[in-house]
């Protein structure tokens, strides 16, 4: 019996002897890790655009750090004014000739459906929608009814206002990650008239004219709609203008997350992009970088950033399609407000 107490007591010793060296080298490997520049410029930039979540930047690395890694991360944003004459409402029909699989992929229509395509991006690191909207006429901003109080999900916006598709639009404030898109950052137009006004916006508009393009401003609120836009929300960074594209110094400083964008091509159709993140094993996010070359591929004019995180939300037909980074088993957050395309002209359509 003591011999074999004795073995037991060397063999239990000799797996708590390997499980404190497998520890040493997960924590010495986890110094190392940190420590790398690329870890960091993944790391901080991820965490500091977030709402509520900076707190992962300060647990890993000290203040003077994190202001060295976010300042070589940013974005230089194009500088001239948007050029609406450059947008020519046209025809949208299929091609008999495209200039790329893209072109081709964007044009011909799903089967029954001349209102809306949805496209699916695959990459690497990554994977969302891409929904290309033929008559930019379609597409209207929808309000939560309960605005200043309670939020709303992107399919009940969609859903309550006679949508087909539906994204997120601008943030609002999120303290802890409890917000509830009851308080809207910055400005939200709706049907010309400036409804909402809070500090914390980002000075930039981005919105339709009455003639439905794509307007990308940092006036006024007042202004913009003396210019004759009638749905706008305040967010950013604008990342095409004029078919420039913003300059992307590292990451942006934006890091690697969900996102959500609207776009419109020189030819009026416009896209709303959804990129899905921080779900490990299917799809981490994407950089900045990464949207912008999905929208050049499609031939994208003027684009926007809209709020991204777990905020990225797409809903078809009044149901939850993406899958958020949170909230999914509730039918994804609710949110202040929401780009939606309609049917105004009773186009024949598909349900998804």
């Amino acid at each position: 019996m003591e011999k074999k107490s004795k073995k037991k007591f060397v063999f239990r010793l000799r797996k708590f002897t390997i499980l404190v060296f497998l520890l040493d080298i997960a924590v010495i490997f986890g110094l190392v890790v940190i420590n790398t520049e690329e870890f960091k410029t993944f790391w901080i930039p991820t965490a500091m655009t977030t709402m509520s979540h900076k707190y992962l930047a300060y647990t890993l690395y000290k203040p003077d750090i994190i202001n060295e890694i976010m300042n070589e991360n940013y974005i230089e944003k194009p500088t001239e004014e948007i050029n609406l004459n450059d947008i020519v409402i046209g025809d949208t029909s299929e091609k008999k000739h495209y200039s790329s699989k893209y072109e081709e992929e964007l044009y011909t229509r799903t089967p029954g459906n001349d209102l809306y395509k949805i496209i699916r991006i695959e990459e690497k690191k990554f994977k969302g929608y891409l929904t290309v909207i033929y008559d930019p006429s379609d597409v209207t901003l929808a309000v939560s009814t309960k605005l200043g109080k309670m939020g709303q999900k992107v399919s009940t916006l969609e859903k309550n206002n006679g949508g087909y598709v539906g994204v997120n639009g601008g943030g609002f404030e999120d303290l802890d990650g409890w917000g509830n898109g009851s308080i809207p950052y910055g400005a939200i137009i709706k049907d010309g008239q400036l409804i909402w006004n809070h500090p914390g916006g980002s000075g930039e508009l981005i919105g339709f004219t009455k003639d439905h393009k794509m307007y990308l401003t940092s006036k006024s609120p007042e202004e913009a709609i003396q210019d004759g836009m009638v749905d706008a929300v305040e967010f950013g960074p604008n990342l095409i203008v004029n078919g420039k594209v913003a300059k992307i110094h590292g990451d942006g400083g934006w890091g690697t997350a969900p996102r959500t964008v609207i776009a419109q091509r020189k030819d009026g159709i416009v896209l709303f992009l959804i990129i899905e993140g921080r779900l490990p094993g299917y799809s981490i996010g994407a950089t900045m970088n990464d949207v912008i070359e999905i929208l050049l591929r499609y031939k994208a004019y003027n684009a926007a950033n809209l709020d991204g995180g777990a905020s990225s939300t797409m809903s078809v037909n009044g149901k939850l399609f993406n899958k958020p980074s949170a909230g999914g088993e509730y039918g994804g957050r609710t949110v202040s407000n929401a780009w939606i395309v309609t049917n105004k002209q009773n186009k024949q359509v598909t349900v998804e």
